[in-house]
């Protein structure tokens, strides 16, 4: 009997479209499915390049003849030039279509990814890695700015989880696929079989309208974007219930009188970092970054050196880890969104803190372990209760700030973020290298003295405790302002 090649597949497809209502049931529609999913893969395509890298990390040593100081600079650069090019990106995730920015950044991401696997020398891969700083820095401004305006603020934590999934979905095909990849055919397929991937997003992103700004949960209010919903408004405005029950009151001074599309950048800035809480969490984000960044870097071969493990078992062990963290990334931004409906208007606060100031109770003894059958449940609980903190804190900094400002605080917060992003490759193989030779007993005093870094921003999420609930009352505030004045001026023009 002859099957023919439709017949083959209807299973499959079978299972793939009862895998997509499924997941459109838990997200709440098809619409935000179709949202999460794009947004979670613009995220992925910075971790998939830093997960090929840490891959591929001992290939490019020895054919570059190379140490772990180069391949930090490997790092780095794209994180450098990245934040140079954040600021401008975020204003033009303010001014310009947020869905054909990053459709035409993806597309340079993936020829800048094309020609770093044809490098022919050290010198080749650095310079032509440059190319990937303009998709890093238009990701963050722009996917931000998206989220604030598709999904309802109440439940911005628990969506911002899924969409940063995607960041760690990225981290681990980058370090699993692209290990096999690179142990069948060589390194430098690693890095090109992740050219049609991302080729295939932008041309989503560029099929994808643009949906309104300034507009109340978009996905219910504009048929005509392309993201329509049909979720019921039952249960919505808890964060705005909680702000009066608890009777918090604005900053006045703070209160925006006129469109901040008018503010010049500088302008936008010195606003931005007038606000006590985004001040806060800028540092945080940006130290809790930075550990992992370092961490993420050096994974594979940190875990060859201490564990005794394959290069293939370190990658897998990454991808359980990985997993771990995917968890922690759902469970922290719904953790944070209930607290606010139990009344705790600092909720996506106050899970930031106890989780950053937690993570090292697991990592620290996962660091001094020689076996791996210690080691990688601590580590993967570890990184579930790291992640964790990340959805909170993002959701946090929309929601304390004027929507049309969202892009321009997202690139100030950014900027700090890449910086020490970038940063700590490089930091992390110098004091691994000066230590104890840049071995894996180097690396485990690297990981051990920037540790610190997890508790010093928890601890700085004390502070923020006090000052979030009037940043918010605050943004709200400048919304309600400038739509009355909005309002007022037709009829002040037909009068």
């Amino acid at each position: 009997m002859h099957i023919g090649v439709s017949g083959a597949l209807s299973p499959v497809r079978r299972v793939a479209a009862k895998t997509v209502r499924a997941a459109a049931r838990r997200t709440g529609s098809r619409a935000r499915l179709r949202a999460v999913a794009t947004l979670a893969a613009v995220i992925a395509l910075d971790g998939a390049d830093k997960g090929t890298v840490s891959a591929t990390a001992t290939d490019i040593k020895q054919v570059f003849h190379v140490g772990n100081t180069e391949i930090g600079v490997l790092l780095t650069i794209v994180s450098v030039v990245s934040a140079v090019l954040t600021v401008p990106m975020g204003v033009l995730t303010d001014r310009i279509s947020r869905t054909r920015l990053l459709a035409v950044t993806a597309v340079g991401w993936a020829v800048a990814v094309g020609i770093s696997g044809a490098s022919t020398s050290f010198l080749f891969l650095l310079l032509t890695r440059v190319g990937l700083a303009a998709a890093a820095a238009a990701a963050g401004p722009a996917v931000a700015s998206l989220i604030g305006d598709l999904f309802p603020t109440d439940e911005r934590a628990k969506i911002y989880g899924r969409i940063l999934a995607g960041e760690l979905v990225g981290t681990g095909l980058g370090l699993v696929g692209s290990t096999f990849v690179a142990g069948v055919f060589g390194w430098r397929w690693a890095f090109w079989w992740l050219v049609l991937p991302t080729l295939a997003l932008s041309w989503v992103l560029f099929r994808t309208r643009e949906p309104g700004r300034d507009q109340v949960d978009v996905l219910e209010a504009d048929p005509d974007s392309g993201w329509q919903d049909d979720e019921p408004q039952e249960g919505r405005g808890i964060m705005r219930r909680a702000l009066e029950r608890a009777k918090v009151t604005p900053r006045d001074e703070l209160v925006l009188r006129s469109p901040p599309e008018r503010m010049s950048l500088w302008q936008a800035v010195s606003y931005v970092l007038r606000v006590p809480t985004n001040r806060i969490l800028i540092v945080a984000s940006a130290l809790g970054y930075f550990f992992f960044a370092g961490l993420r870097g050096f994974a594979v071969e940190f875990s060859q050196d201490q564990y005794g493990v394959s290069k293939s078992q370190a990658s897998g062990l990454m991808l359980v880890i990985g997993a771990g963290a995917v968890v922690g990334v759902f469970v922290g931004g719904r953790l944070a969104d209930r607290l606010i409906g139990r009344g705790v208007v600092a909720g996506r606060v106050w899970v930031p803190v106890v989780a950053l100031i937690a993570v090292p109770i697991f990592l620290c003894p996962a660091l001094l372990a020689t076996q791996v059958t210690i080691a990688l449940p601590l580590i993967t609980v570890g990184a579930a209760v790291l992640s964790s903190a990340n959805p909170p804190q993002d959701a946090a900094r929309l929601d304390i700030m004027h929507p049309r400002l969202w892009g321009r605080s997202e690139s100030i917060r950014s900027l700090a973020r890449t910086a020490l992003e970038g940063i700590a490759p490089l930091l992390f193989g110098v004091v691994s290298e000066h230590l104890r030779g840049g071995d894996g007993a180097g690396l485990q005093a690297a990981f051990l003295i920037f540790l610190v870094a997890l508790p010093a921003a928890g601890g700085l999420g004390f502070l923020a405790l006090r000052s979030y609930p009037r940043d918010v009352a605050t943004a709200q505030a400048s919304m309600r302002t400038l739509d009355d004045e909005t309002r007022d001026e037709p009829s002040q023009a037909a009068s």
